[in-house]
């Protein structure tokens, strides 16, 4: 596996007596934010890196909460799923399959590495909030098989998911607008569920063979929780234009900030 520093190791934790509150209220945030844009990483990795987290630990304790911010925003989503039993198993075995790909990729990278690669992802998943989605389209016959270029499109997001993930969602969202013509309710949906499963996988491995911080994971799944349960009635009522706009400068600042360290 990608060499892990010293202080990527699990009995390096630094998370102080104060974090714990801290790290729950940005799991709640991201699980708001994510309900409206799928950037959550965006509120709780730098979240984690403030309580002393390193870079890779900071992204695969982030990749196991968001398994629970999934698990919340799926109880409010029942019924935009209801009938999509084969288009969810086809495409969620792709997600599982991406996600299973990020986190070897992960692994692969060294850790060196990987703190100059986030800041160019963090960058690109600020600018991807401020594209305008597709109109809706008219809805696919029920129970067509997902196209192929679908089905390649959810591989691609999963596996950069499983690898990193900010901005994953909001990219596997346009995507399901424009691919299969969905409503943008049960797009959303839908992209809840593979993301969730995506992450869910990529989460297994990390808790075998990773730098996991159960300190930090425990409070700020638990915000992701509540937050993703509640989002979609909280944020339905806040304007998204200027919120979607907040959430990318204050990431495109992180980016740069993170860039001036990695680079300097």
């Amino acid at each position: 596996m990608g060499g892990f520093d010293d202080d990527e190791r699990p009995d390096r934790a630094n998370v102080g007596l104060t974090d714990p509150f801290w790290l729950a209220l940005a799991g709640f945030g991201g699980g708001l934010v994510g309900s409206v844009t799928g950037l959550a990483s965006l509120v709780s990795y730098p979240a984690l890196l403030a309580a002393g987290l390193p870079p890779v630990s900071a992204n695969m304790s982030n990749t196991v909460a968001l398994v629970f911010g999934s698990v919340g925003s799926l109880s409010g989503s029942a019924v935009e799923l209801r009938g999509r039993r084969a288009e969810a198993r086809h495409l969620g075995a792709i997600a599982i399959a991406g996600g299973a790909g990020g986190a070897a990729l992960l692994f692969a990278t060294p850790a060196g590495a990987f703190v100059r690669i986030v800041p160019w992802l963090i960058a690109g998943a600020s600018l991807a909030i401020l594209l305008r989605r597709t109109p809706e389209r008219p809805k696919p016959v029920q129970g067509e098989r997902p196209a192929w270029a679908l089905s390649l499109g959810v591989f691609l997001i999963s596996l950069y998911g499983g690898y990193f993930g900010a901005a994953a969602g909001v990219l596997l969202l346009a995507l399901l607008l424009i691919a299969s013509g969905e409503t943008l309710a049960r797009s959303n949906a839908m992209r809840i569920l593979l993301l969730g499963l995506a992450n869910a996988v990529a989460a297994v491995a990390f808790i075998a063979f990773g730098p996991v911080r159960w300190s930090a994971v425990v409070p700020l799944a638990l915000g992701f929780l509540v937050g993703g349960r509640l989002g979609p009635a909280i944020v339905r009522r806040a304007p998204p234009g200027p919120l979607r706009a907040l959430i990318a400068f204050a990431g495109l600042g992180l980016a740069v900030h993170l860039g001036v360290d990695a680079y300097h």
